[in-house]
């Protein structure tokens, strides 16, 4: 692990050289000074990194530019094992991960589980939702989720992921709160499309009924009323332009489905090198600054830091893990 030592050691530490007698500077933990991010510059992890990098500098929390090293390959699995390998007690790095992310270690596409590393937080999230054409017959998420439980097949369901992928998975947890037993999980219809903007054109177009995505890829669809938004995946409302979507969770499904963004770091970090992280990126989100870069890029803010977002993230391995199994993504 690299420390640094830093001068200042006070009337105490004066007096005791005086006396002799050796004194070591305190260890203090470094500032974050590289974010690595699994993917070409350019896409998503790319500007977690470069957009949380230069706020730490704007906002003092660190003394020089934080050095962004992009390494793609494996939707985030070469940056995970070359972390795990040689830079696990590297106690400045931090790695841009999200859901995408933990889904892929759910279902075994990492080389090592989530307990490899330290989970530092995550900052932001964009949201997923539940649609359906303006003209569908379906105007509340207990009718769609009745005729799904009663009919798995009766819908044609779609999103911007496969199967197994993450909006795929989003409309199973659904399916699952409503009550369709396990047996009939992968029996839900899903079609896939490149974006969630295509999945809703070709719903407006009659080729599919439902569309599960990201609320920031289809937010022009709901601003222009050609959709029905019938359940937001959040714990609480969203702000406002989107605060009278009604939400899943105030329908009686505690579902949310969130596409967040965050950081991890490497599994031999030490506690207080690991906590000085934590905090940094804590005033980095209490910032105005922040704020505004999120909601600029689609992001509702949302803060789950150390132990919390550690919990959050096996928990949601758990859950993805285990639909993953019940439709045959995972043995």
């Amino acid at each position: 692990m690299r420390t640094a030592t830093r001068g200042g050691f006070g009337l105490v530490a004066a007096t005791l050289m005086g006396a002799g007698i050796a004194v070591s500077a305190p260890a203090q933990a470094l500032p974050i000074g590289e974010c690595l991010a699994p993917a070409d510059p350019g896409g998503g992890w790319d500007f977690t990194c470069r957009s949380v990098g230069k706020l730490l500098l704007e906002l003092d929390l660190v003394e020089n530019p934080v050095q962004i090293t992009n390494m793609p390959g494996g939707v985030g699995a070469v940056a995970f094992a070359n972390v795990e390998s040689s830079r696990a007690d590297d106690s400045d790095l931090m790695v841009a991960t999200s859901t995408v992310g933990v889904t892929q270690i759910a279902q075994g596409k990492y080389p090592g589980g989530a307990d490899t590393m330290r989970w530092l937080a995550m900052l932001g999230t964009d949201v997923g939702v539940i649609l359906v054409d303006d003209d569908s017959e379906f105007e509340s998420l207990e009718q769609l989720m009745d005729t799904i439980v009663d009919d798995p097949g009766a819908l044609a369901v779609a999103g911007s992921s496969g199967a197994g992928g993450w909006d795929h998975i989003r409309a199973l947890m659904l399916a699952k709160e409503a009550g369709m037993p396990d047996d009939q999980i992968g029996s839900l219809r899903w079609v896939q499309f490149d974006g969630g903007g295509p999945a809703v054109t070709q719903m407006m177009g009659g080729h599919v009924d439902v569309v599960s995505t990201d609320l920031g890829e289809i937010a022009g669809f709901i601003e222009s009323g050609d959709v029905r938004v019938l359940g937001v995946l959040s714990e609480e409302s969203l702000p406002a332009p989107f605060d009278d979507l009604p939400t899943a969770a105030s329908q009686g499904y505690d579902v949310t489905g969130y596409n967040w963004r965050g950081f991890y770091t490497g599994g031999d970090v030490s506690d207080d090198d690991y906590s000085a992280m934590v905090d940094d990126l804590k005033a980095l989100y209490d910032s105005d600054e922040w704020k505004t870069v999120a909601e600029q890029n689609g992001l509702v803010p949302l803060w789950r830091g150390g132990d919390e977002f550690n919990e959050f993230v096996l928990d949601s391995i758990d859950q993805v893990e285990t639909i993953s199994r019940e439709i045959g993504v995972i043995e």
